[in-house]
């Protein structure tokens, strides 16, 4: 953990991740390339915990390199994913406009780590600087040493995946929601 962020940023974090998740499934992901300059860009990563057991979703950051996904968690693996993919290398992964299957693989080459792991920083928005690193002027000894405790994940893209389960199976809420309120609106003027 990077002493810039903190228990309380992790307990933050984890908190807003939830949240994310949930986004993505009213649908919303579609729109996070609005939110990148903020929030950065982020990808939703199912994985199962254990083998045969729970399934978990957790928002990462990641950048598309030579039509590659490399990703990493933001500043704290609070679900164990990282280990889980050490175990179980197939994950699955939402990106705004597609949904894949796919495996997982650290990237463990010093060589590639650095140049890889800055692309990611440049594309997380202010959580980068919020664990106090600056990937635009910092060196890669400078870089390396101050991520050392991070794992970039490489995710090969598998399959595209379809069907329910996927981003946007919640998205018929708004239709509920919409009614209800459209029926509380036209309500209201009769009552006029």
């Amino acid at each position: 953990m990077h002493p810039v962020v903190g228990q309380k940023g992790l307990v933050n974090w984890a908190r807003s991740s939830g949240l994310i998740v949930f986004a993505w499934r009213l649908g919303l992901g579609h729109w996070a390339p609005m939110w990148s300059p903020l929030v950065g860009q982020m990808l939703i990563l199912g994985h199962a915990v254990r083998k045969g057991s729970r399934y978990h979703r957790v928002p990462a950051h990641y950048a598309l390199i030579d039509g590659e996904v490399y990703c990493l968690p933001t500043f704290g693996d609070r679900c164990g994913w990282q280990h889980a993919v050490n175990t179980n290398p197939e994950v699955e992964i939402w990106l705004p406009d597609s949904w894949w299957a796919g495996l997982a693989e650290e990237v463990t080459d010093s060589r590639l780590r650095v140049p890889l792991l800055r692309q990611v920083l440049l594309h997380s928005g202010v959580f980068a600087r919020a664990a106090g690193l600056e990937p635009h002027i910092m060196t890669n000894e400078e870089l390396a040493a101050a991520t050392h405790e991070l794992r970039l994940i490489k995710i090969l893209r598998t399959r595209p995946c379809t069907g329910p389960g996927g981003p946007g199976d919640l998205a018929w809420i708004w239709q509920i929601t919409t009614g209800v309120l459209l029926f509380i609106l036209l309500s209201r003027r009769k009552k006029r």
